[in-house]
């Protein structure tokens, strides 16, 4: 198979299903030799099954593509390292990450526990550390040796992440935390050929069924906005070698839409040449306050 992504070594996480799998096919389908990982656990992170993944990686050869199966929990930091290992002896390199794994605990912030709160920012956040660590440190090492690779991360946050959400609080600080990963591995991970980008999908899952069924549900005519199909074309372009000069960048992506999205930065200054006294801060605020635009609104609210 031929396609911008021809002869590139992909891993994508969670791609047994959702955004992922779609990830995979596409990936798969512009030439890349794709290794699909995925726990095969339900919505919530609950229990393992192996064959989601082999059935996409049926799916890839069945279009005449290349792909294996991996079940590497990608919170496992010596699992993950492992991984790069073996798919590096299997397809002798490894071009791509695309971090996409993770679930959902929806709660209040009030009552989410210990155990909910772990789990959720430990699959997304330590999930995208731990495989693009020991990715970046075989990239590093390639870079030393006079072989540097094209090489790229793409990460996966949400508009939760841009925006918060209600009932997701833990979901929401994994996927801001996600966004400010891929800023300091842009910076870092430069020298070494690697670019890495952020995308903050919205389209239909396990997880966004459950949380937004109307949002979610499958028109009976016309265009499929919600179709995970939708988002994989970006994500395959940034994997590409035509995306070479883009890093640091946070796209959304749904349905047709594409869009480039900014991080914080400020919207109203004041300053002196001394330090501010406690009575003055009042006045200073409210004129901040007056001067910045309308925050954009928590999601659910």
């Amino acid at each position: 198979m031929t396609g911008i992504c021809g002869g590139r070594v992909v891993i994508v996480t969670g791609a047994g299903g959702g955004i992922g799998r779609e990830h995979a096919l596409e990936f798969a389908r512009q030439g890349a030799q794709v290794v699909v990982n995925d726990l095969g656990t339900d919505a919530s992170g609950g229990g393992r099954d192996g064959t989601s993944a082999q059935a996409v990686v049926d799916e890839i050869k069945a279009l005449g593509g290349e792909a294996i199966a991996d079940s590497t929990d990608v919170t496992d930091f010596a699992g993950c390292q492992a991984l790069v290992q073996r798919v590096v002896e299997t397809f002798g390199g490894l071009d791509v990450v695309v971090n996409n794994a993770g679930f959902l605990r929806d709660r209040m912030f009030v009552s989410c526990t210990e155990e909910e709160w772990d789990s959720v920012v430990g699959v997304h956040l330590k999930g995208h550390f731990c495989l693009s660590h020991h990715a970046a440190a075989y990239w590093r090492a390639e870079s030393k040796a006079g072989r540097t690779r094209d090489a790229r991360i793409i990460n996966t946050s949400s508009g939760a992440g841009l925006l918060g959400s209600v009932a997701q609080a833990a979901y929401s600080a994994a996927k801001g935390g996600i966004l400010s990963l891929g800023l300091v591995q842009a910076a870092e991970l430069g020298r070494y050929g690697v670019t890495v980008n952020t995308i903050c999908p919205a389209a239909r899952t396990r997880m966004t069924k459950e949380a937004f069924p109307e949002m979610m549900a499958k028109p009976e005519h016309g265009f499929d906005a919600m179709d995970p199909a939708n988002i994989a074309p970006l994500a395959v372009w940034l994997g590409s070698s035509q995306s070479a000069q883009i890093t640091g960048r946070i796209f959304e992506v749904e349905g047709g839409m594409v869009a480039l999205a900014g991080g914080y930065h400020r919207v109203a200054l004041r300053t002196k040449s001394a330090r501010w006294e406690s009575e003055e801060i009042k006045h200073i605020i409210e004129g901040l306050l007056t001067e910045a635009p309308t925050p954009l609104p928590v999601y659910g609210t």
